[in-house]
């Protein structure tokens, strides 16, 4: 069944490249078992030593022998690229894997993982470690199609799981006195810290210390910079205060003689930032699943037609282009090729996200890993491996991944200046003290310069952007806004131009029927239930729209008989003793059935974006159904409301121009409509949107929207989508409404103002506190700040901090 108003979408793409290592000819199949003529040799590609003279398998690796050619040179492995070749000679026979041997058998062997930042992508390295520029852990820049965990993940759960576990009774020992609850001498508080932080500083905290320093080389400061220098300082103080305790003025003691110590903030900024790296970790390494869910859609087995017409399984990575193959019905099409022999309609979803499954016949293109409906199809394989379209959209998704970066660049490019001046000015502090302070000189001077340092401790700042994310992505979650990451809240509030998928985004995403227009004698029932009944056997979409709303009206259809369908006409049966057509205009002409006292109607619902199915019974015309997509409930009030808030709304479909315009007419608030894409023409398109100075968000819901997901500034994906979708995605829309799109909006702009307040307070009380530690109120006042109210500055601040981010949490 073929609906006036649709034509086919033809998929075009670049001829494929030859596989390297393929060297048998195309009548020669890998396997085919051909009879023996005198003097065969018989061989095998992984150990060319063995020579037999009948057909068999390797008695050292198992592997089918191949015929030798007519010279008896061993014959290259089929469909294997280098990569392949090296794996299956090391799984086989590791002791012919020497670099000699792989290297003769493969001429441009070599190839091996690079790692890559993903906010640096210059940095380029052969082995796995951290970036010399932010001290992010590298990722490899390849997608991998195996799920492996996090070697740094696993370290700092475990170092985090230890940082927390001392950090509470570091804080109850600490702060007990502060509170009439001491449970410790004075004398025995300090020890009891300091065995307390020594594990979390010491060891928890190592990392940062070793990123912190290897950005002093380069002169690019970053977060664990300042993390080092603030944990160094209060730990450093806390030890002298600890060890040397005579060597500060007794005008720094508190009341009963004791010398306060700064373990606490040590111990537990190291516990903070740990949970940050832990959280930010477990996003990055969800990236992958994305690329893991397109692998899985390519089938791990093909059905190659060998030169005898037999059928033979293989796996897809054997497939070579040229090979004939056989799609049986409900299978995925393990390549893309070309219909040799065969028809059938193809769930082309995957590629167009429209739900109206595709006519093929012999010449037209088919794309791997879309589904074959129920007839058999006989297809030449055109491109396989890397050239797939399927394999090409995951190298989109993959580079367009590694192309964002996370919202801590701020604290980074922040304490890019702060870290080098809070040094400056506690080395400026310690010189003028030592140099024209009172006595002791050297005392003063210390202890200045650490005070400059301890109110410094980014503990504010270090919670500025984590806690308001936490609190905001919490909040999402109770509202249907799921929050990939924290860089997905920063690129929705700079936003200004939305780019929409039409099917399952501002549509249902299935097929309804929308309208039943009856000829001049028919009521309603007398058409709809023979023309469902006829539909029910037919496993197309649309038609089971029809029997869906027989079902939901009048009940279930009526046995058929005679039925037969004709691809691109329409289907017919009969259906209590009347014969019932149903199809395009062309297929009721053959009837003998004049359809123009409905076609005025027809063109207004074709103009409406619906299809038009035609419906004759006994050969006279009894009226038309009108089957589309319809638009969300949501739709029209979440355009207008993100009208209304200043975006630019661009519309893209794979669907054809006429249903495009009708959609974005019915919705509203839609400037600019693109319609008849592929997936990658979706995302050339935001790039050039990107590239103009827009700042792109997409939302979508199929595997056809990936690319452009991840190549957005931020892709929002529908919950009721693919897990592909999802998965390349930054925000998912958790009940699939157009309406938490405008929550996500809000939620973006209200945590985006949260940060900056966080940070201005955090930059307020070090602006305010660093000059007065510094001591610039001793010459007038008299006055200096020591540690111990520095400590407390800094706990001000970070409970400035706290409360403010949790005023996030309530929904306006």
């Amino acid at each position: 069944m073929l609906l006036d108003n649709c034509r086919p979408i033809t998929v075009v793409r670049p001829p494929a490249a030859p596989i390297e290592g393929h060297g048998m000819s195309q009548t020669h199949q890998p396997g085919d078992q051909r009879p023996s003529s005198p003097g065969t040799v018989w061989t095998c590609p992984m150990h060319p030593e063995v020579r037999e003279t009948q057909p068999g398998k390797c008695p050292k690796c198992g592997m089918t022998l191949q015929q030798a050619d007519e010279t008896g040179a061993m014959p290259s492995m089929p469909g294997m690229n280098n990569h392949q070749m090296r794996h299956a000679m090391t799984r086989h026979d590791p002791e012919h894997a020497s670099p000699t041997s792989m290297k003769a058998a493969l001429p441009s062997a070599g190839s091996h993982t690079i790692w890559t930042c993903p906010m640096h992508p210059q940095i380029r390295r052969d082995d796995p470690g951290n970036c010399p520029l932010c001290g992010m852990a590298l990722e490899p820049e390849e997608p991998a199609g195996q799920s492996e965990e996090s070697p740094e993940l696993k370290d700092f759960t475990r170092r985090l799981i230890v940082a927390a576990a001392l950090a509470v009774p570091l804080l109850i020992v600490s702060m007990g006195g502060d509170v009439g609850l001491r449970l410790l001498p004075p004398v025995l508080s300090p020890w009891v810290q300091l065995a307390l932080t020594l594990p979390i500083v010491c060891w928890a905290g190592l990392p940062f210390f070793q990123r912190g320093l290897a950005s002093l080389p380069t002169l690019h400061f970053n977060m664990f910079t300042l993390i080092m220098f603030g944990v160094g300082a209060a730990f450093g103080y806390s030890l002298a205060a600890t060890f040397a305790p005579n060597v500060f003025p007794a005008t720094f003691r508190t009341p009963d003689g004791t010398l306060p110590v700064y373990y606490e903030a040590a111990g537990v900024v190291v516990a903070l930032v740990l949970l940050g790296q832990v959280l930010e970790l477990r996003a990055r390494a969800a990236t992958g699943n994305a690329i893991r869910a397109l692998l899985d859609l390519t089938p791990k087995q093909a059905h190659r037609i060998g030169a005898d017409d037999r059928e033979q399984d293989v796996p897809v990575e054997d497939v070579m282009k040229g090979d004939r193959l056989r799609v049986r019905p409900g299978e995925s099409v393990p390549v893309d090729g070309t219909v040799l022999d065969g028809a059938s309609s193809v769930d082309e979803s995957m590629i167009t996200g429209e739900p109206a499954p595709v006519e093929k016949k012999a010449g037209d293109p088919v794309t791997g890993g879309t589904i074959n409906g129920t007839g058999s199809l006989e297809i030449e394989a055109q491109a396989v491996g890397s050239d797939t379209m399927l394999a090409r959209i995951v190298k989109m998704v993959a580079s367009a991944q590694r192309s964002r970066a996370p919202i801590q660049t701020v604290a980074d490019r922040v304490s890019g200046w702060f870290v080098p001046l809070v040094l400056a000015v506690s080395i400026v502090t310690f010189i003028v003290w030592y140099a024209v302070g009172p006595a002791p000189r050297f005392g003063h001077a210390l202890l200045n310069a650490i005070s400059v340092l301890i109110i410094a401790c980014p503990c504010a700042l270090g919670l500025a952007t984590p806690m308001s994310v936490m609190v905001g992505t919490g909040r999402g979650a109770r509202e249907g806004v799921l929050v990939r990451d924290a860089g997905a809240l920063q690129a929705v509030d700079k936003v200004d131009t939305l780019v929409v998928d039409k099917t399952g985004t501002l549509t249902e995403g299935h097929p309804k029927l929308i309208a039943l227009d009856v000829a001049e004698g028919w009521r309603e029932d007398e058409v709809l239930r023979p023309a469902a009944s006829v539909e029910a056997e037919s496993q197309h979409p649309l038609a089971q729209a029809v029997v869906r709303a027989l079902k939901e009206r009048h009940g279930e259809p009526a046995p058929v008989g005679d039925f037969a369908s004709q691809p691109g006409l329409g289907v017919s049966g009969t259906v209590n003793g009347h014969q019932v057509v149903i199809g395009n205009a062309e297929r009721l002409k053959q009837a003998g059935v004049d359809t123009a006292p409905l076609e005025a109607t027809a063109g207004a619902r074709r103009q409406d974006g619906a299809g038009v199915m035609f419906v004759a019974i006994d050969g006279r015309l009894a009226g038309l159904i009108a089957v589309a997509d319809p638009l969300r409930a949501d739709t029209k009030a979440a355009l207008a409301a993100l009208h209304a808030d200043g975006l630019r709304i661009v519309m893209l479909t794979g669907d054809n121009e006429a249903t495009a315009a009708a959609v974005a007419k019915a919705a509203g608030n839609i400037a600019e409509i693109h319609a008849g894409l592929k997936p990658q023409d979706k995302a050339d398109i935001i790039r050039r949107l990107e590239a103009a100075g827009a700042h792109v968000a997409m939302t979508g819901d199929g595997v056809n929207d990936a690319p452009a997901l991840a190549a957005a500034s931020v892709g929002i994906a529908m919950g009721t989508g693919t897990d592909v979708a999802i998965e390349s995605a930054g925000i998912t829309l958790a009940h699939g409404s157009l309406g938490a799109l405008v929550r996500a909006r809000t939620l973006a702009h209200d945590t985006m103002h949260n940060i900056r307040q966080n940070l201005a307070f955090s930059f307020l009380f070090n602006g305010i506190g660093i000059p007065v530690a510094a001591g610039v109120l001793y010459p007038v006042f008299g006055l200096l700040l020591s540690p111990m109210i520095g400590g407390a500055a800094m706990a001000l601040s970070s409970v400035t901090v706290i409360t403010n981010a949790l005023r996030l949490g309530k929904t306006p």
